[in-house]
């Protein structure tokens, strides 16, 4: 039972909702939605490429408008920042490389099941099979191990998955990426895989079959079943606009946080309370 002393509304917090004792909730939000927490990063690299703290501001306005609680940073979440959510949403170069106190945090949101997603180089670091064991893939920063701007082509492997409902085969100029650490035993559910074209940095894996979007369920000794959801892209990041790419992301993220796959897809919100109508002050006297 939830106890409000003074009359004054309850806090965020206390409805699970990030924000601030006594605060009112912000206006056309839904109190009731998955809870997300999108960890992102600086801006890097050159422009349209690498905008982490776009994708922050552009996705917790959409998330919201998708009827989630998002939530985020520029910094890695804690445990408090953790303490609600549903699944985080990684979109930050070399993420891979973790300070002890996130790494804690890390490892114990994915023990209680908690999901995550991994966006383009969010799964790079110094410890791929580290990586691999929570994400299903992982690669070794400081590897040449992709391909630069190219044409990448994807070729859906499983079209009855529903995260792939409106995806087809087509083709963004992005990045992929090769030389990868898979785990096993599980291993991932590979949803869409890439040839990779021929680029100088490609060299002699040119035409290798990369899966570069899939899923993956495990669990931690001791722990509850999690779930990741990873797509490689993202290094051109108006991809993030592109119809297809961003249902699929949605979808991603709903089916990682253990919700129904298609809530943030076909969210409608509840309308709006009509303003009640001030009387009127009648003629002067």
């Amino acid at each position: 039972m939830l106890l409000v002393l003074g009359g004054a509304p309850p806090s965020a917090r206390a409805q699970g909702v990030p924000g601030t004792q006594g605060a009112p909730r912000p206006q056309g939000q839904n109190p009731n939605g998955m809870h997300v927490f999108i960890w992102a990063g600086l801006k890097s690299h050159g422009a349209g490429q690498h905008d982490y703290p776009q994708f922050l501001a552009d996705w917790s306005k959409l998330l919201t408008e998708r009827g989630a609680v998002a939530d985020g940073a520029l910094h890695g979440p804690t445990g408090a920042d953790l303490e609600h959510t549903d699944v985080i949403v990684i979109y930050k170069g070399d993420a891979g490389y973790l300070s002890d106190s996130e790494k804690a945090a890390l490892d114990a949101f994915v023990r209680r099941g908690g999901g995550l997603v991994s966006l383009h180089d969010s799964g790079c670091g110094p410890d791929p099979a580290y990586i691999a064991s929570i994400l299903g893939g992982g690669k070794k920063h400081g590897e040449v191990n992709y391909t630069l701007d190219a044409p990448i082509h994807y070729t859906v492997a499983d079209r009855s998955d529903p995260i792939m409902k409106d995806m087809s085969d087509i083709t963004i100029d992005d990045e992929a990426f090769f030389k990868m650490t898979w785990a096993k035993d599980p291993g991932i559910h590979v949803l869409a895989n890439v040839e990779i074209p021929g680029t100088p940095s490609a060299g002699d894996h040119k035409g290798e079959i990369v899966p570069q979007i899939w899923t993956y369920e495990h669990a931690v000794a001791g722990g509850q079943p999690a779930r990741a959801f990873v797509w490689m892209q993202g290094h051109t990041y108006a991809n993030f606009s592109n119809y297809q790419i961003q249902r699929t992301l949605l979808r991603g993220i709903a089916w990682a946080g253990k919700k129904p796959v298609e809530q943030l897809v076909n969210y409608v919100a509840s309308p709006r309370p009509a303003a009640r109508r001030m009387p009127s002050a009648g003629p002067p006297q």
